[in-house]
């Protein structure tokens, strides 16, 4: 069953009932100001920091789900409704929101009156612009009265979830009815005490009221948004807020002529003031209003809006020109060329913070998810890629290991969670290799990043690296593997705590010492980052330090084969006793997913005769993920492990925590089936490779959106697995490592097309079901025209001609900037 439909021609995602399985969101903002944003107008906005700087308020847990958003109410002779539907629920005559990208417009029509509401971050300003169209579509006169609605947050989220005694005494707000753009209140709560920055919420008209107090607007403390007595009566209140809970809802009078329509905007922004610029008068008591008045100027008429969505509309065709498809598969193209990318963009600006699943109090920008996101976006923004990887490296420890994450407004180190985590240091080393493949920029190497912040200790990224490689070299335990640590990728997967308290953080609970748990997982990291390493350092003419590294990749790599092959498929891990993890000997959790997809990706267990580069591999790469095949994979994607399992096993953690096919205990952890399909590319398998991605690509699930229930056009984290009750249901989309590894997966290997030191690989494995297609990709100025014609065979690679010349190999060097080169790659 479908709730709406792609628009691929405007590239929306259009949703024609409010009653979808779950809220349905959009993120709007790309730079420092961002709004969530569902089908309903549910959600919230904040300045950089989902939990320090949070401008309105949202319920999570709540009942019923998405309460809280920015609403407009029409009051139609008496007649309330709301145009998204909620909160009032009355029944509408035509509904529909459109997703696009950056920005959602929601349309509701009910007895002859159409509101459109269109909502958006502006580019370059800290602000929500909300236009708003009314239209009489019946045959007589319409008088209406409409009541917008925001409830402030008192800027720190966390906070002002919690401690009510104080917060329902410390809310003030400003209001200025005729301003010199229409009507604003002014949220300033702790304004007058510490804070530089304030809120606005303006609408571009004088209005004939407006309300700050929420128990006003409502009508007391029984009474709630589907019944606010202020809209309900047609007249606002004038309500000035002082404690409790503030609001801001402007009151305005339309009366329409039929087939007639007006428009007006609503601006939610973001102020700061320098310290010696806060006041507009000497006691200290009026908000200095000039940077909001400027901020409301810029939106006072219908033209500078319209102008400033069209400069969003070319931000994002410019982002999206720099890779694209096109193929006879619909659902490929719209992913790769729209959404995937669109995600991977959302994911950057995030990381894991604000999402409908994560609330933006309980988690800063990951070390691990940072790096991995940057795979998937840097060919989008290289610069804020540059940016992203310095930031990152600042918050490394000396000796390699790193914070697991840090925070997004001060950029340090978030020490709540801590370090310990020892796949942390190798994700660096991936992140910098795939900036300098994309970019070329060598000098990123010699720039000066501090160790954990502090300047005296700075050193250059290259040693930054260097040292994320040694971290490992100097951790490995009795079997020449890597010592886990607190966890690796899988942080549940928590070999040294023994958690017998409930309540207790697996995650920073203190670890039992003396132990050798050491993980699968990462030495297969460590053979493939640790390749990067040494090539790098090649590059840099340290041929010694090269040297020295692949030795240790080769060591390790025979240390996997020697001790981490259970007979069909790799082992997960050597407990804190020293016994095997994820071996045929157990009854459950006997293969892991994790180890199979890597190992592979970094040729561990691949077999091919002498020189040969077509054909299928041979060898125990082979077995392992033949194994997957059988064991793990679903209609629904492939899960972490199999059998999950049904008890607590203490010397394991978290993960036996959840129930059967749930998250990381069996469930279909959608950021780890890229590592197989990769897998199966390498092997020479496309066809069993695309079948793979799309069970869990959502483009491909749209028909079974009663099932999977969250949004048709991005990932979600997490599917529930075959020993769930609730097979094929997803949760926790949008924020995920998920969309970045399946970009690298379809882009760089199913297309086939990947930035390498010297020129663009050209190497696809897609299977027959996409016999032709042609890649427009454009790498360090110069775009390249990439067709291929695709026989399916498995085991086939590609022969080039580049410019009409056939070229050896699978790499076509790169071309001065503003060239255009054609490439046909036959199989």
């Amino acid at each position: 069953m479908r709730y709406g439909h792609f628009d691929d021609e405007t590239r929306e995602y259009v949703i024609t009932t409010p009653h979808t399985p779950y809220p349905w969101i959009n993120y709007l903002g790309s730079e420092q100001f961002f709004s969530l944003i569902s089908h309903q107008a549910g959600g919230y906005s904040f300045y950089r920091d989902a939990k320090m700087r949070r401008l309105t308020r949202y319920r999570y847990n709540n009942v019923p789900t998405d309460e809280g958003g920015r609403y407009l109410y029409v009051n139609d002779g008496g007649d309330l409704w709301t145009p998204s539907w909620t909160p009032v629920k009355a029944e509408l005559d035509h509904f529909e929101t459109r997703h696009g990208l950056g920005y959602t417009r929601i349309t509701g029509e009910r007895r002859g009156v159409r509101v459109e509401s269109l909502f958006f971050v502006p580019m370059g300003e800290d602000a929500e612009v909300q236009k708003v169209t009314v239209t009489n579509t019946s045959d007589g006169p319409k008088s209406l009265d409409l009541f917008s609605y925001v409830e402030f947050c008192l800027w720190n989220a966390q906070d002002d979830q919690t401690n009510y005694q104080r917060n329902l005494s410390i809310g003030e707000v400003e209001v200025e009815p005729e301003g010199p753009h229409g009507t604003a209140i002014y949220h300033r709560t702790e304004y007058r005490e510490r804070r530089d920055h304030y809120a606005v919420y303006g609408v571009n008209t004088r209005a004939a009221g407006f309300d700050t107090d929420r128990e006003t607007f409502l009508g007391g403390v029984y009474r709630g948004l589907a019944d606010p007595e202020v809209p309900l009566r047609g007249k606002a209140a004038n309500s000035v807020a002082s404690g409790w809970y503030p609001i801001g809802s402007h009151h305005l009078h339309v009366d329409l002529a039929p087939g007639e329509s007006r428009t007006v905007t609503f601006v939610l922004g973001y102020l700061e003031n320098p310290q010696d610029q806060k006041w507009a008068d000497d006691e200290h008591q009026v908000v200095n209003k000039e940077r909001a008045h400027a901020l409301l100027g810029r939106f006072a008429t219908t033209e500078q809006v319209d102008a400033a969505f069209a400069r969003l509309g070319e931000h994002w065709a410019g982002l999206l020109s720099t890779y694209s498809v096109s193929s006879s598969d619909e659902k490929l193209d719209r992913m790769v060329n729209v959404w995937n990318q669109y995600q991977c963009m959302v994911t950057f600006n995030m990381s894991r913070s604000a999402s409908y699943f994560e609330t933006g109090i309980g988690r800063g920008m990951g070390f691990r998810d940072s790096n991995q996101d940057l795979l998937g976006f840097v060919h989008l923004v290289p610069e804020r890629a540059r940016e992203r990887i310095l930031d990152i490296a600042a918050t490394q420890f000396p000796d390699g290991s790193a914070y697991h994450q840090y925070q997004p407004l001060t950029k340090r180190g978030n020490n709540d969670v801590g370090s310990g985590f020892n796949d942390d240091p190798l994700w660096l080393i991936a992140g910098v290799a795939g900036y300098v493949k994309e970019t070329g920029d060598w000098g990123i190497l010699d720039e000066q990043v501090p160790f954990d912040n502090d300047p005296a200790l700075a050193d250059s990224l290259f040693e930054h690296l260097t040292r994320s490689f040694r971290y490992t070299v100097d951790h490995r335990g009795p079997h020449g593997l890597p010592l886990i640590g607190r966890a690796d990728w899988n942080d549940c997967l928590n070999l040294n705590c023994f958690s017998s308290e409930p309540g207790e953080s697996f995650q920073t609970t203190e670890n039992k010492g003396g132990g050798a748990a050491e993980s699968v997982f990462i030495a297969a990291q460590f053979v493939l980052y640790g390749a990067e390493y040494a090539e790098l350092a090649e590059r840099r003419g340290l041929t010694e330090v090269a040297a020295e590294a692949r030795a240790a990749v080769e060591e390790m790599r025979a240390a996997v084969l020697e001790h981490a092959w259970d007979g069909r498929w790799f082992l997960r891990a050597y407990d804190y006793f020293g016994n095997k993890i994820g071996t045929d000997e157990h009854d459950e959790g006997k293969i892991w997913i994790e180890p199979q997809g890597f190992a592979v990706m970094a040729g561990i267990g691949v077999e091919r005769p002498e020189g040969q580069a077509d054909g299928v591999a041979s060898g125990p790469a082979v077995q392992a993920l033949d194994a997957v095949n059988e064991l793990l994979a679903t209609d629904h994607g492939m899960v972490l492990q199999y059998p999950a399992y049904t008890t607590y096993r203490i010397e394991l953690g978290e993960v036996s925590t959840y129930p059967p096919g749930y998250k990381e205990n069996g469930g279909i952890f959608c950021h780890n089936n890229p590592w197989v399909i990769i897998g199966e590319t390498v092997l020479g398998r496309g066809g069993r490779a695309f079948d793979y991605y799309k069970r869990i690509t959502p483009a491909y699930r749209e028909e079974i959106s009663d099932v999977h229930r969250l949004e048709p056009y991005v990932y979600a984290q997490m599917i529930a697995g075959k020993q769930a009750v609730r097979h094929g249901e997803a949760k926790n989309s949008w924020l995920t490592g998920t969309a970045a590894w399946n970009f690298v997966t379809v882009s760089q290997h199913l297309l086939g097309v990947r930035p390498g030191y010297e020129g663009l690989v050209v190497d696809p494995q897609i299977g027959p079901e996409v016999p032709e297609f042609t890649v427009r990709r454009v790498a360090r100025g110069a775009t390249y025209e990439i067709t291929v014609v695709n026989s399916g065979a498995d085991g086939a690679r590609a022969r080039l001609t580049v410019d009409g010349t056939e070229i050896e190999g699978n790499e076509v060097p790169y071309a001065a900037p503003g060239a255009t080169v054609r490439v046909t790659a036959r199989l």
